[in-house]
């Protein structure tokens, strides 16, 4: 089988799981909706790109559906990238400002309209036959490599800044749903890159190296799809608790030394450091799994802004680690009972607010250098 059959019967395949991976995320029933219809928008667009081989064999010749077609490779990314500020963040909502993502698309077609899109088919042949010559061509090429850089940029900028606002007002659930996400992103990088690659190679002296790439690059994608989503769906409210008003701690500090304020009153922190230690010892909030900085604010009385820069600046421990170390605390205090002896480590992490074992596992070993397993057996040992 030569490559170029081979290359359709991988495109058909690879277009009917990217279409039925779609249709299945637009019609489940889910409260994140915008987040599936932007990775279904996705799956769509993608489906278009890798129709090419299809394509051609419909389509005799060069066509302004065709190029229009290519055309669509420019709303990828930027329909990615809203896709991954909607995962992050629980209050996404599409706005008319995002339109300005279409701007890439629409330059470059506007930028084959006079030779392209406005002349009869023996111009359109004439162009794809002198296209590494042709200034739109070169132009468009330039401008996808652009906005893949640029874009892949601004999906790891939001990931690093989601990661630093979880951790610093929320201590539920493990951000290993972040790692996965990064993970996933950095997959899709390489993808992006390689594609690149292929599409040098395609107006270069190697042409069916690009068509040998072409296939690795459909069914790697393939599975790097149904991996991710399989991820995504079996962990639905992973990553979703962040709201986008929130601010960096950096930033507030920021905003206080600019303002020619003093970034804390020694004082006043000191207060409200004794109110909220008395607050975690006897109330022990951090036994709910779903704890909140806004929920101790309230409880406490201390503006959701204060209790942050108390937290993450004054103490040094980001909200995420500072609620874990009052969880493992409890849980080793469980682990010298030698009344609870029976009590496993799964029931442990559950009754102290840890809602997965390997976070747990990870806090554990952070705080005490050991695994809660390790650790019991120590005391075992000791006889303690």
């Amino acid at each position: 089988m030569d490559n170029v059959n081979l290359l359709v019967i991988v495109t058909i395949i690879s277009l009917f799981i990217s279409l039925f991976l779609a249709f299945f995320l637009i019609t489940v029933k889910t409260k994140y909706k915008v987040s599936n219809g932007l990775f279904a928008a996705f799956l769509v667009l993608n489906a278009i790109d890798i129709s090419e081989p299809l394509f051609n064999m419909i389509v005799d010749g060069p066509s302004n559906l065709g190029m229009f077609r290519a055309s669509f490779a420019f709303l990828q990314i930027p329909v990615f990238y809203l896709y991954i500020i909607s995962v992050c963040y629980s209050d996404f909502k599409l706005k008319p400002k995002y339109l300005l993502h279409l701007l890439p698309f629409l330059i470059a077609n506007l930028a084959l309209l006079p030779r392209f899109y406005g002349v009869d088919t023996a111009s359109k042949i004439s162009f794809i036959q002198n296209r590494q010559s042709m200034v739109e061509f070169q132009f468009n090429h330039i401008l996808i490599h652009l906005q893949i850089i640029v874009y892949i940029i601004a999906v790891f900028r939001v990931l690093r800044k989601s990661k630093k606002l979880y951790v610093e007002n929320y201590a539920g659930k493990s951000i290993a749903s972040y790692n996965w996400l990064f993970q996933f992103t950095v997959v899709l990088s390489v993808l992006y890159m390689v594609a690149l690659l292929k599409n040098i190679l395609k107006f270069s002296d190697y042409p069916h190296v690009s068509e040998v790439i072409k296939i690795v690059l459909l069914v790697s994608s393939l599975f790097i799809f149904c991996w991710y989503l399989f991820k995504a769906l079996n962990n639905p409210g992973l990553f979703r608790n962040i709201d986008s008003k929130l601010k960096l701690v950096s930033e507030l500090v920021s905003e206080e030394k600019s303002s020619g304020l003093p970034v804390a009153d020694e004082r006043e922190y000191n207060e409200d450091l004794l109110k909220l230690k008395k607050y975690m010892a006897e109330k022990k909030p951090f036994l709910n799994s779903s704890l909140t900085i806004q929920d101790v604010s309230r409880d406490i009385e201390i503006p959701v802004r204060d209790l942050s820069l108390l937290i993450n600046h004054q103490i040094g421990q980001h909200f995420y680690d500072f609620v874990n170390t009052y969880r493992i605390e409890n849980a080793m205090d469980i682990l010298k009972d030698t009344t609870k002896s029976k009590v496993t480590i799964l029931e442990i992490l559950y009754e102290v607010g840890f809602n997965s074992k390997s976070s747990f596992n990870t806090a554990f070993k952070k705080h005490t250098g050991s695994t809660p397993t390790d650790f019991r057996k120590s005391l075992k040992i000791s006889g303690l």
